[in-house]
């Protein structure tokens, strides 16, 4: 193997504190098992946030309807275990198979207009399917929700239990299978490309990137992980509603990212992971006003600086000490 091909194989080996980190992830329902359904949602949230990061993080596109794609791959994932077959891998193939063709449409909207045309058709494509969910209501179950979907077992074998412990194992499992696959993609040339494009559009054009044919793909891509994780959150929940495609979701998503980086697949794990714990631990201490902390939590980091803030001490370091 080439100097170069180690140096862009590299970012794509495992570190030792990131397989700590998935040791851990995989022993927290067995060792706090009355939290596995918060530890499956944070699973859940994490494979979506990195499928934002994708098109966020690696490209410069900014969307406000990704939840679009996390409610359609719910909603493929719950019809098709309610209507065709409960097993949980054949819905998420439907759901993976559903929002890649739904992605692969709504690229062609990204390629034309400003960064403010971007927001406004991603976030009407989401506003779009809320409606269609709501108005099928002999499909969908309307305001109601999707009620009723019964899934199998897992691979045949593991049953989904009151306490969540085989949703959470199931979901670190899928989120850990698309980080790997994910990883391993971005560690590519066309990783590279992708940066390249985010840094300096024009210039990525002239040194011969096909700037429309990588955008279109890396965008396919995200609405392909996070139909996953809608389908993982139907599955996991048993049920789908028009909440899956409201635009909370998908503010939200953007504010994990902000808290834990883009650019680099750990931060969407990251956001989501502080986010969901904030959102746990304050809604139960004070419920009207958590969204004030969490607020709060973001304008600080924001104005100190992440890494000041992940690291506390460097707060007193004089300007070029090491």
């Amino acid at each position: 193997m080439s100097a170069i091909q180690t140096s862009i194989m590299a970012p794509s080996r495992f570190k030792s504190w990131e397989l700590m980190v998935w040791v851990v992830a995989f022993v927290m329902p067995f060792l706090m098992p009355n939290h596995s359904l918060l530890i499956s949602e944070i699973a859940i949230t994490a494979l979506f946030a990195l499928s934002l990061d994708l098109v966020l993080g690696y490209t410069g596109i900014v969307s406000l309807g990704h939840a679009a794609f996390f409610g359609m791959g719910a909603y493929a994932a719950a019809l098709f275990a309610k209507h065709v077959n409960p097993d949980p891998s054949f819905g998420l193939v439907i759901a993976l198979a559903v929002t890649t063709a739904l992605g692969a449409f709504c690229s062609l909207t990204i390629m034309r207009g400003s960064d403010l045309t971007r927001l406004m058709v991603t976030l009407g494509m989401a506003l779009i399917l809320q409606e269609l969910a709501n108005k099928l209501d002999w499909l969908t179950g309307g305001a109601d929700g999707l009620q009723g979907v019964m899934m199998g077992p897992v691979l045949g074998r593991f049953e989904f239990d009151l306490y969540g412990q085989t949703a959470a194992w199931y979901a670190i499992t899928v989120a850990l299978l698309f980080f790997i696959l994910m990883r391993r993609w971005l560690s590519s040339s066309f990783g590279a490309n992708l940066q390249a494009i985010r840094d300096n559009r024009l210039r990525a054009m002239s040194i011969g990137i096909h700037v429309h044919s990588h955008l279109a793909i890396v965008y396919t891509v995200a609405a392909a992980v996070a139909g996953v994780a809608g389908g993982l959150h139907a599955q996991t929940t048993g049920f789908a509603s028009l909440d899956v495609f409201s635009f909370d979701r998908s503010a939200d998503l953007m504010l994990m990212l902000v808290i834990g980086g883009t650019g680099w697949l750990w931060g969407g794990i990251a956001g989501a992971v502080v986010f969901k714990f904030l959102h746990s631990i304050i809604s139960a201490i004070t419920p009207q006003y958590w969204t004030f902390w969490i607020g709060l939590f973001l304008v600080v980091l924001v104005s100190v600086g992440r890494e000041k803030f992940i690291r506390p001490w460097t707060w007193f370091k004089k300007e070029g000490a090491p």
